[in-house]
This record gives structure tokens, C-alpha cells and sequence, in this order.
């Protein structure tokens, strides 16, 4: 709706929601009151959702890793932040404070401070809206990727899969939490290792999965990405959930929408086909990098216990935006 309202250009808004990217980013300058020559890049986004996970303290982390991912993902900063949220009138006190308290844990560790918010009556919801600033000359946007760079990704896949099963009873909060974990882990670091050697365009892995990202990149771009499902990190036990249909529902909407938009090799085993469909919750980032800075990229996320995972190549557009080999 808002790419249809969209008016008169302004100037100021350097990335909006014409190509669908993860945040907005508005330019501050001397209109502003900023120092004559100043330019800084403002990140602006907002998140929130209903419970992911049974544990409130882990609910209100992974809300708010998943909203500050959004900056971290245009290359940005976190800077502040706002809770949003909806309780119903009955809802444990204690809970709400737990909730409040693992999302603040993970706006302190962003080194972003909480602001203020705000709370309505309502069914279970929590997030943040949150605020960032970047260069606007190394803006992460995903409309920069180009044929011939390569695609790395920062966290492997299989979210949607856990919590999934978790609803449904079908695994223990033993088996989950260690995927509450990686939900819960910032996007802080694959952000530094990005930054430090210059990627040109990045996207992180969230409700649209890992496709569904990866074809906004490619459409922004007017590219190909050509994933190689075998290189893509699965994590461990996703494949087994997937096998026996443990999918969000995420993945069949994924597919449905994004129907003529992509291929997929012929016997493709199914069940990791539906994994990168499968809506993520506060996944890593998909980075594209130039070829000649990749060995860069790959020592810097090594230096920073980072998954070190190459999953494809982008290329001149073709017949479609995302080709599965």
C-alpha cells in the first residue's frame, strides 16, 4: 500500500519501500541542522509478532535480535529503541516482565538504549521499533548486488521448522532452546565482517525465508541468484523436522507467491526444498560480495566464530530470480 502512495521524490529518502528492503534509511544534513558538509544516514525500522517460543525471557530476546537485525542488514548501527506491545488484561505480570526484560537484554547488547514504548490490550505481541544510522555512501541496500558477486550466509536455516514443532508438541524445550539460542543471537558481528570489506548489497533472513529474501535482492537488482541447495547451513535436526512436515506455513505461501519467479532442480529432496521456503525468525544475513573481496569476507567472519558459507553466485537476469541447483 505504501509503494502505491507514494508521492513526489524526495531527496532525502535514500531507500524506501519501493524495493522492498529490510529498513528505510532518510539522509540528515544541513536542512536538518547538521554541520555544514554533514550527511548522516538514518535507519528506521519496525517489529513485532506473537510468541515464537514458550519462554517469555527468550520471546522478548529473539523480538528484539529480530528487529535490530533490520539495521544491521542495510550495513547501519542500532541506535534506539521503542517497545511495541499487546497484552491481554490477564496476562501474568511476571511474564510481561520477563518479556520486557529479554528485550532489553538485547537492545543493551546492541549498545542501542530503549527509549520509551508503548502497550495496548490485546492479544500477545512484542517488538520494537528501531533506530540506526550508516553512511549513506555504504548503505547495504538490496538493490546493489551484482552479476558475477558471490552470496554468503550467516546463520543457517531451519527456524520456522522448530517452532513449528514446538506449537505442536512434537519436540521438548530441550530441543527447541538451542534454536531459541540462535534466534536470540544478534546480527552484530556478520554486520562488522560486512562492513569491514565493503559488501555492496545484503538482506536478512526473516518471515519471507530464505527465497523469499533472497528474490527481493535479485528483483531490487534485476539479477539472478543461483543457490546451490547443498551449500546452504541447515541447522542440525531441521532436516528431520522437515521431513516429516513440520514446515511453518510460511513455506507453502512462499512458493504460492512467488509462483514463475523461480526453478528448482529436478529431484530436489523435498523436504530441503521446503526449508528455503520456510519462514525464518531473526535469521542471518545474505550478504553479496565481489569475488575479489570474498577471501576477505571469509577471514572476517571466521575471526568472529561466523558460519563460513558460500551458497551461490549471482548472475545476469534470466528466465528466473532465484534458480535452485
Amino acid at each position: 500500500m505504501l509503494r502505491e502512495l507514494q508521492g513526489q521524490k524526495d531527496d532525502r529518502l535514500l531507500v524506501g519501500p519501493l524495493t522492498y528492503d529490510d529498513a528505510g534509511v532518510v539522509v540528515l544534513g544541513e536542512g536538518e541542522g547538521l554541520p555544514r558538509g554533514s550527511r548522516v544516514g538514518l535507519v528506521q525500522t519496525v517489529d513485532f509478532f506473537p510468541p515464537v517460543v514458550d519462554d517469555p525471557w527468550y520471546y522478548g530476546a529473539i523480538a528484539a535480535a529480530n528487529a535490530l537485525s533490520d539495521v544491521y542488514a542495510m550495513g547501519g548501527r542500532p541506535i534506539s529503541a521503542l517497545n511495541i506491545a499487546g497484552f491481554p488484561k490477564d496476562f501474568p505480570p511476571e511474564w510481561i516482565a520477563a518479556i520486557l526484560r529479554g528485550g532489553y537484554a538485547k537492545i543493551a547488547e546492541s549498545g542501542a538504549v530503549v527509549a520509551g514504548g508503548h502497550t495496548v490490550q490485546s492479544a500477545v505481541q512484542f517488538g520494537f521499533a528501531v533506530t540506526g544510522i550508516v553512511d549513506p555512501e555504504r548503505v547495504a541496500s538490496n538493490d546493489r548486488a551484482r552479476a558475477g558477486e558471490l552470496a554468503y550466509l550467516t546463520k543457517p536455516i531451519g527456524m520456522g521448522c522448530f517452532t513449528t514443532a514446538a506449537k505442536k508438541q512434537a519436540i521438548s524445550w530441550s530441543e527447541l532452546e538451542p534454536a531459541a539460542r540462535q534466534m536470540a543471537t544478534l546480527n552484530d558481528r556478520a554486520a562488522a565482517a560486512m562492513n569491514e570489506v565493503g559488501a555492496g548489497a545484503c538482506t536478512d533472513i526473516t518471515g519471507f525465508g530464505l527465497i523469499g529474501h533472497a528474490f527481493n535482492i535479485a528483483r531490487a537488482s534485476r539479477v539472478t541468484l543461483r543457490i546451490e541447495a547443498a551449500r546452504v547451513p541447515l541447522f542440525p535436526g531441521a532436516l528431520d523436522l522437515a521431513r516429516k512436515g513440520l514446515f511453518s506455513g510460511g513455506s507453502k505461501r512462499g512458493r504460492a507467491n512467488l509462483q514463475g519467479e523461480y526453478a528448482l532442480a529436478a529431484g530436489l529432496d523435498e523436504a530441503l526444498a521446503g526449508l528455503l521456503f520456510d519462514a525464518e525468525t531473526s535469521g542471518g544475513l545474505l550478504i553479496a560480495i565481489a569475488p575479489e573481496r570474498a577471501p576477505a569476507l571469509e577471514r572476517a567472519l571466521a575471526a568472529r566464530d561466523l558460519p563460513v558459507a558460500c551458497i551461490g553466485r549471482f548472475l545476469p537476469r534470466g528466465e528466473h530470480a532465484i534458480d535452485v541447483v
